[in-house]
């Protein structure tokens, strides 16, 4: 098969046709990085949940089969494979058969664990579904949990600050022991006045770090920002040391130019730091 000129990457998540979030962040910002980007929705709601009410909401389980299925008859390659927000067990399978389906020799596999945040599981999710995503992490080369997503995978009690070199390195050791070649952890806090992420390679048995100004606000869908940012750099060949750098810079550069914005608070104004992708 002839070599394609542009990187390939498909993203198996949600979309939101109002919001920040999910498909929402991943499609422009790796387009951005001069990444092809393809989809597969595996729902499609009104608005995000967070802060809306009401909101529609259409299940695609269905479909994931059917695409893949297209898609092996017509012989599409992907560079990686990422994945967001899965609503279900089934879906969980499902991607977990679209893995096994088109994962190349050197393709990436990049799943970024969405069901909790600050001690606590998403509304709809249980422990036996934290329990299918932990078996699904165990495909991947690259797994990027929050800490709260990183202690219910490992059956641990969530530590929500004070952390510890010690502590966080442990967390990262466990996470790679389940399967995954490199696991990061983010919302890391040495200090109060600090915040970033965290990464371990099991390979190498190397850890990369890098950290900026704690910025005490929240915003939806800004795990997306950085998740979406951190593939396209992967996927372009940076190394995790420099890949990090890039994903936490473009995320705490969008909360920045949000923070005081009250109209804005369904999402971050990733838009206006795309030129920090396109370089």
């Amino acid at each position: 098969m002839e070599k394609r000129e542009m990187k390939r990457i498909v993203t198996i998540q949600d979309i939101s046709c109002f919001g920040k979030c999910s498909l929402t962040v991943a499609l422009p910002v790796i387009s951005a990085m001069g990444i092809e980007c393809s989809i597969i929705p595996t729902a499609v709601l009104s608005t995000h949940t967070g802060g809306f009410s009401g909101f529609t909401f259409a299940d695609l389980t269905d479909e994931i089969p059917k695409i893949s299925a297209h898609w092996q008859k017509e012989n599409i390659d992907f560079d990686g494979i990422y994945t967001g927000y899965l609503g279900s067990k089934e879906q969980l399978s499902m991607v977990s058969d679209f893995i096994d389906a088109f994962r190349g020799d050197d393709g990436l596999v990049f799943i970024d664990p969405v069901m909790a945040d600050n001690g606590k599981l998403y509304t709809g999710f249980t422990e036996e579904f934290a329990a299918e995503m932990a078996k699904l992490c165990s495909k991947a080369d690259v797994i990027v949990p929050n800490l709260t997503e990183a202690a219910i995978m490992l059956g641990e009690e969530y530590v929500p600050d004070g952390h510890t070199e010690e502590y966080i390195h442990g967390l990262l050791n466990r996470l790679c022991a389940m399967g995954a070649k490199c696991a990061i952890v983010t919302g890391v806090r040495y200090s109060e006045d600090t915040q970033g992420a965290v990464a371990y390679s099991s390979e190498t048995g190397e850890y990369f770090e890098y950290h900026r100004e704690n910025i005490p606000v929240s915003y939806h869908g800004t795990g997306d920002v950085f998740s979406s940012s951190l593939m396209g750099a992967l996927t372009k060949g940076a190394d995790m040391e420099s890949a990090l750098k890039t994903a936490v810079d473009f995320t705490v550069e969008s909360i920045k130019l949000t923070v005081g914005d009250d109209f804005h608070k369904y999402g971050v104004k990733f838009e206006k730091c795309l030129s920090m992708l396109t370089k």
